[in-house]
């Protein structure tokens, strides 16, 4: 048991080490960084472009429950000041059906409002702002929002529901473009993204945020050990230890690969084979 022990705490303190290479691009230390109020609100308040916004909760990795279908688990979830619901999702793979995807997180959110007792008057304003690490529309802009209009008029169809599309891909100088290139790197040097630097800073760099991020590896660990439930204490404890490493050991060799480190390189510090970074690299997004 004493060993046991010991490999958890060595897996949940690598894992933590791994997670703190990360950039905002990665889901993982992205719903970590924007679980903080005052960094979700900088992001929401540049997307949007409103400066009067004000975020007073934030979820990460909600879950809203579905009886019938799959869960949905939003990256972060936060409510402003007004009432407005707003999901910021991480999209790092390109993957197919993205509209459908936000309309999926957008029914989903619909729904809790409704099983909370309120009527259709009722509900709030919803804003899905989703991030991807490529131009997934292929139009050149950094930021697409999805405007509805009635028929040929171009008379505004407001149903609530907004849909904003922004990417690390493109950078046309604006704000927002400033804000993506920042996420991709998420130098904890670079503090020309306010609250937002602030909050990167303290995850990177300081005993509180190393802390927080202990506790999400932790996490990640433990539902590693629950998906080796079934074939024995011990096989499930060296499961989630297995799965936890070489997960992490993927993401850091992957962000290495477009930092420009060699494979050789990258095999070594992630301990890994080479063919192994190759294949990883392969598969992974351009």
């Amino acid at each position: 048991m004493e060993q046991e022990q010991k490999n958890r705490m060595d897996a949940i303190r690598q894992g933590a080490e791994n997670m703190r290479k990360l950039n905002l691009l990665s889901d993982t230390f992205a719903s970590v960084a924007l679980q903080d109020i005052d960094a979700c609100q900088y992001v929401v308040r540049k997307i949007l472009g409103r400066a009067d916004i004000r975020i007073i909760d934030v979820k990460s990795q909600y879950r809203l429950l579905n009886l019938t279908a799959k869960d949905a688990i939003l990256d972060a979830f936060a409510q402003d000041s007004t009432g407005r619901l707003v999901n910021i999702e991480i999209q790092r793979r390109d993957t197919k059906d993205h509209a459908r995807r936000t309309r999926y997180y957008g029914s989903m959110i619909d729904k809790s409002v409704l099983d909370k007792g309120a009527e259709h008057k009722e509900f709030p304003d919803v804003y899905i702002i989703y991030i991807s690490e490529t131009d997934l529309w292929h139009g050149g802009e950094t930021v697409y929002p999805v405007n509805k209009i009635l028929g040929k008029s171009a008379i505004p169809y407001d149903d609530g529901k907004h849909v904003i599309f922004v990417n690390a891909a493109v950078d046309d100088g604006s704000e927002v473009a400033k804000m993506m290139q920042y996420f991709k790197k998420a130098d904890p040097d670079d503090m020309s993204q306010g609250e937002l630097s602030e909050r990167v800073r303290y995850l990177k760099t300081e005993k509180g945020g190393y802390k927080e991020m202990c506790e999400v590896a932790e996490k990640i660990y433990e539902q590693g050990i629950e998906q080796g439930i079934g074939q024995g204490i011990e096989q499930g404890i060296e499961q989630g230890i297995e799965q936890g490493k070489m997960e992490n050991a993927k993401n850091m060799a992957i962000n290495m690969h477009k930092d420009g480190m060699a494979e050789d390189l990258i095999a070594k510090y992630a301990n890994v084979s080479i063919d192994l970074v190759k294949n990883w690299i392969a598969l992974s997004p351009a």
